[in-house]
Formats: C-alpha cells, structure tokens, sequence
C-alpha cells in the first residue's frame, strides 16, 4: 500500500514522503492517527501543488531575508546608557534594545532573531548578529556610548 505521510514517522519517512507500507499498518495505524493518507491520484497531485506552492514561499521569504540583510549590513545603531568611571554601564543593553533602535530607523526584526550570547555591558562597539532566514544572518554594529 502506498501512503503519503503528513508528519514524520520515525524508521518510516518525512512529512511529504510517498512511501510503501504494509496495508494493515497504513488502513488501522497511519491513516486513523492522521499521520498518512493514501497515495491516490488526486492526494499525489495536491501533494505536488503543495510542494510547489511551499517552494515559491520559500523563496520569496530568502530573497526578502536577503534584502533585509543588507539593510542592516549598512546600518550603525547608538544606544546611549548611564556608565560608571570604569566603561562599566549601570544596567546591560539587551536584545529588546536593539531591536528597539532598529524600529526607530524603520526596520523591523523580531527581538528572539537578535542573537546576543549576553547583555551588553559595558562601553564600545559590538557586533550583533541577526538571524533573519535558516539561511540568511546579518551582522549589525552596535554602539554603546555613555549618556
């Protein structure tokens, strides 16, 4: 019997998968727990359409990613904080800042997309990463300066 699997199956395949199963696995286990349906016709060509259609978005989402990235490439943020006598600052500077510095230059990123291993905290220029794709990481500079 041949199934296409709607999620992944362990020792089995892949959501998307066509794949050969035993009848009475696909008819009492895989298709009832709504993890197949049977590779007929119609079910192998809307599964192609979806594919398709899946592909087209994903491209459209990296070429955008792409694009984003070279945007932030050529910016410079400044944040400004109150600091000690040593460059220490009193506070950090977080990813919800940078991502609220970039909202002020019209670019918006999502705050878990800021990659900071930690707070910032102290006084300089940091290189922050932003992971905008699977495919796709920007490298912003930050400055942090005494207020």
């Amino acid at each position: 019997m041949l199934v296409i699997l709607k999620k992944e199956v362990q020792n089995l395949g892949d959501a998307g998968d066509i794949v050969r199963v035993k009848p009475g696995y696909g008819r009492n286990y895989l298709i009832p727990n709504g993890l197949a349906i049977p590779a007929n016709e119609s079910n192998v060509a809307e599964l192609s359409h979806q594919k398709q259609m899946a592909d087209a978005i994903r491209r459209k989402e990296l070429s955008a990613a792409q694009e984003l990235s070279k945007a932030i490439a050529e910016t410079a943020i400044t944040i400004r904080r109150e600091a000690g006598e040593d460059d220490k600052l009193f506070g950090s500077v977080t990813n919800r800042d940078v991502v609220d510095a970039l909202a002020e230059r019209e670019i918006s990123v999502d705050r878990r997309a800021v990659l900071l291993d930690e707070p910032i905290r102290a006084i300089g220029l940091f290189p922050v990463k932003i992971r905008l794709h699977r495919e796709v990481t920007a490298e912003l500079r930050v400055f942090v300066m005494r207020a």
